[in-house]
């Protein structure tokens, strides 16, 4: 059986509050939830579940890795393609989603702007203009 490292199936982030954290990316996202119990709650994007997961579990889950608390900074950023970054970020913002930056064109070809969900986990949208 031939294994592949190149299929990213889940990411999980650590979040203070399940539920906020729940909430904020049902209105961002406008995702059902796939599983959900006391500690986590996960979604699908397309081929790839983002679970959230709050921080007391997700120690023995890395041991012996630590947790970094929020106050660290951001680590990591995940990207969604778009076709219109603009009106990608109007209707962020009409979901309440607050900008980091952006929406602004880079040097690499690219449109993007960036958010934040409540335990500053970082989001950027980025649409192909060159």
């Amino acid at each position: 059986m031939a294994q592949s490292l190149h299929n990213i199936g889940a990411i999980t982030l650590f979040v203070d509050d399940v539920e906020r954290s729940k909430a904020w990316y049902q209105s961002t996202f406008d995702l059902p939830v796939l599983f959900e119990d006391d500690a986590s709650v996960a979604f699908r994007f397309d081929n790839t579940i983002i679970n959230l997961l709050m921080i007391p579990a997700a120690h023995s889950l890395i041991a012996p890795a630590v947790v970094a608390n929020g106050s660290a900074g951001a680590r990591a950023q995940f990207t969604f393609w778009v076709d219109d970054a603009d009106a990608m970020c109007a209707d962020l913002d009409r979901r309440g989603v607050a900008l980091l930056n952006g929406p602004m064109d880079r040097p690499w070809g690219q449109r993007t702007a960036c958010f934040a969900d409540p335990d500053g986990h970082v989001w950027e949208i980025a649409q192909t203009i060159s």
